[in-house]
């Protein structure tokens, strides 16, 4: 790829997105795969920055980037001819609201100014506009991802992250409310093994759980595996669902795991998720847990469980 040359920055100048979403479009969907540079940078050929303008016209028209991002430049031609006679702005949606990247921007700009009451809004004004199960998919999660990345890099302190972290968390809370505690529903358990600080993405699986008829109890993070197969033969739980986020060599943690696989009635799935994962992959297939790559695999997996419970 002799022509990749444009860093990031000129990248998102001559697109139109943020260099957020570039950021997220590429780790999260694999939309593009930029070169680097000897010391790490990204650095972007002609054609990936075409591509990444079709993704652009694809999504403010109201595609998923999940749905579009594996489809050839072709195909994303067609999309966009399929609704040129629409009125789309840049940063909006067919008949101007908002395109999830304009959500994911207000609400980025919100962390960093640390204005609680801006934040609050946009997540309200975001779920009013895609509803709860897309707010989940097309805001609250890659904002999550995105900005573990921008303090992991420096961009923002901890601080920022711990404040929106706070306002996410109370956001995704509330969101849950309304689904919960249905009669009938199979009960899920979520949180985090014991050294697994991060619980975001508990609170993300279960705020999509409740929004799918589950009963859901969130035990928090980091705790002991005794504790949860505890609560999760209790509740009678059809499956418990955990996230890891850091780190990603933790001895002990295979071990954790093991424990609560053995703990567990066996007619009770184990489901995990989280970005350190893969870390303990070899693991986890071994103890034939329902591996999540992302919400839309949580949401199918849960179907299934729902399905045969």
């Amino acid at each position: 790829m002799p022509d990749a040359h444009h860093p990031i920055q000129l990248a998102a100048r001559l697109t139109g997105l943020s260099t957020h979403v570039i950021r997220i479009w590429e780790q999260r969907y694999h939309a593009v795969e930029p070169k680097r540079t000897p010391s790490n940078h990204r650095l972007y050929s002609d054609a990936d920055i075409e591509r990444l303008s079709l993704l652009r016209d694809a999504t403010r028209a109201g595609h998923n980037i999940s749905q579009v991002a594996r489809l050839s430049n072709d195909k994303l031609r067609a999309l966009a001819a399929s609704v040129s006679g629409q009125k789309i702005r840049p940063g909006r949606g067919v008949g101007g609201a908002p395109a999830p990247d304009a959500w994911l921007e207000e609400a980025l700009n919100c962390v960093r100014s640390l204005d609680g009451r801006a934040l609050d809004d946009t997540l309200k004004r975001a779920t009013m506009a895609l509803g709860a199960q897309g707010v989940l998919h097309r805001l609250v999660a890659p904002l999550t991802q995105i900005l573990g990345d921008l303090w992991r890099e420096g961009e923002i302190t901890a601080a920022h992250e711990h404040f929106a972290t706070g306002h996410i968390r109370a956001f995704l809370i509330n969101l849950a409310k309304p689904f919960g505690g249905r009669e009938g529903g199979p009960t899920l358990v979520v949180g985090t093994p014991a050294g697994q600080l991060h619980e975001m993405g508990a609170l993300l699986a279960g705020a999509l759980a409740a929004n799918l008829g589950w009963q859901v109890t969130s035990l928090g993070a980091s705790l002991p595996a005794a504790e949860i197969a505890g609560a999760a033969r209790q509740k009678r739980a059809r499956a418990v669902a955990l996230s890891l986020v850091y780190p990603e060599d933790d001895a002990s943690l295979p071990g954790e795991l093991t424990l609560l696989r053995d703990s567990l009635p066996a007619e009770t799935a184990l489901v995990v998720g989280g970005r350190a994962m893969h870390a303990y992959r070899e693991t986890l297939l071994s103890l034939g847990v329902i591996l999540a790559e992302d919400l839309v695999q949580l949401g199918l997996a849960l179907d299934r469980l729902r399905k045969t419970a």
